[in-house]
């Protein structure tokens, strides 16, 4: 059973474990001591793993709830308390997740190997429809410019006839000119964005030039089409939004939603998550190395992954050559995956191995073979059912928190929940 319910005491037994000092050091210089922080970690976690994600309803639940009852030793922070701590502490979940992985390394539920890596989009605390693109924002702008100038005229001409007039001009353009300036900020920061954007562009469309030059001057004919100069500067579609202008429009199984990419890699053999870390770009290739060095950052003592499996979404031969280079063996789908081979083909003997060096060869070729095709085949069964159990079961479909640093100690907590939940299971069995 995967998606079992932890108890309170098993949260309780394990953050007893962890080392809390950088949160104590810093709770206490808060000048808040009415509840230790290991108390209010316990109530957070629990609440994750059991679908209770908001401070108030967790404050309910410790008068109503006997196992948060329990973890709160019949104590009942209230909301702030417990969001306030939520939001500070959110740069040490970094530590506390690395250290609940320590702890089922002792208990012998992990060792690094086989690892699966995927994305999945989540729901950031904020609508769609309060997103602005700068083509409607360049007509919002013209809009408001001539209502100043009708307001200004209107106010001449009421100076001039000395009458009253039911509106108040002066306020009247007042708001105006505060809109034009929000709008003149939201222009500046999708300028900011797609200077970021243009710079990658750019430095693509120079890595494909250089590419094309060096095949012909090796005497080959390149393929396919003459790169294209990519375009620069914001475009009309380019959207910012008002309510958490970190997030970005993603497309989902629900449509395009206002949302941030969670990526999460997943070991094998116990599904426990090893690395998790957020995004706020849509396309998952270019996660593989973020991913990588998150793996980096963990103990010795976890094992060193050997195998790295995604589907299409992360190939690129800078991602397969990336995993080579840190002696991981990469089963990167190189294209959509193919469902019920012809029994002629899955009982044929492996083809030899090309001679070759290039690592996109011979990882094409070990995507052909049974063993690899066996171990390609763990993917959709381990970091799928992850991501299934903590929107699903977990319901953890939305943020609570709002930009990308917040939302990013989130996803840590979500994990830590998640991997607590699975390690009671594995524990159970």
């Amino acid at each position: 059973m995967v998606a079992g319910r932890p108890s309170g005491s098993y949260i309780v037994e394990v953050i007893d474990q962890l080392d809390l000092s950088k949160l104590t050091n810093r709770y206490s210089l808060s000048g808040s001591e009415a509840y230790h922080p290991a108390l209010l970690l316990a109530l957070l976690v629990y609440g994750y793993a059991t679908g209770t994600f908001s401070s108030r309803k967790i404050e309910r639940a410790t008068h109503d709830s006997v196992a948060f009852r329990f973890i709160a030793a019949n104590l009942h922070p209230d909301h702030d308390t417990l969001a306030n701590f939520r939001k500070t502490f959110l740069v040490e979940l970094e530590d506390l997740f690395v250290q609940v992985l320590d702890y089922a390394q002792t208990m012998k539920l992990v060792k690094l190997g086989k690892i699966s890596l995927d994305g999945t989009k989540i729901k950031a605390n904020a609508s769609k429809h309060k997103a602005l693109s700068h083509g409607h924002i360049e007509k919002l702008e013209a809009q408001l410019h001539q209502e100043v100038q009708a307001l200004l005229a209107k106010a001449a001409e009421t100076d001039q006839q000395e009458t009253n007039d039911d509106h108040d001009l002066p306020a009247e353009i007042a708001r105006r000119e505060q809109r034009l300036q929000a709008m003149a900020d939201a222009k500046a920061k999708i300028a900011e964005r797609a200077a970021q954007r243009d710079q990658q562009a750019q430095q693509e469309y120079a890595d494909k030039v250089a590419r094309r030059e060096a095949q012909r001057e090796a005497g080959e004919k390149p393929r396919g089409k003459e790169p294209k100069a990519p375009e620069t500067g914001p475009q009309a579609k380019d959207q910012i939004n008002l309510t958490d202008e970190e997030s970005r429009i993603m497309p989902s199984h629900e449509g395009f939603v206002q949302a941030y990419n969670g990526q999460a890699a997943v070991h094998v053999d116990s599904m426990l998550i090893v690395a998790a870390r957020l995004t706020q770009q849509t396309n998952d290739k270019q996660q593989v190395e973020p991913m990588l060095d998150e793996l980096d950052k963990l103990p010795s003592e976890l094992g060193n992954p050997d195998t790295l499996l995604a589907d299409n979404g992360y190939f690129g031969e800078n991602n397969v050559k990336a995993c080579e280079d840190r002696s991981i063996t990469p089963l990167i789908s190189l294209g959509r995956d193919a469902h019920h081979l012809p029994l002629e083909e899955r009982l044929a003997a492996d083809a030899p191995a090309p001679d070759s060096d290039d690592p996109v060869v011979k990882m094409a070729h070990t995507l052909t073979t049974k063993q690899g095709r066996a171990l390609y085949g763990k993917r959709k069964c381990t970091v799928e059912p992850v991501f299934g159990i903590i929107k699903q079961i977990m319901g953890f479909r939305q943020f609570s928190l709002r930009g990308l640093q917040a939302t990013s100690g989130e996803w840590k907590l979500v994990a830590i929940a998640y991997n607590l939940k699975r390690m009671h299971v594995l524990m159970a069995g």
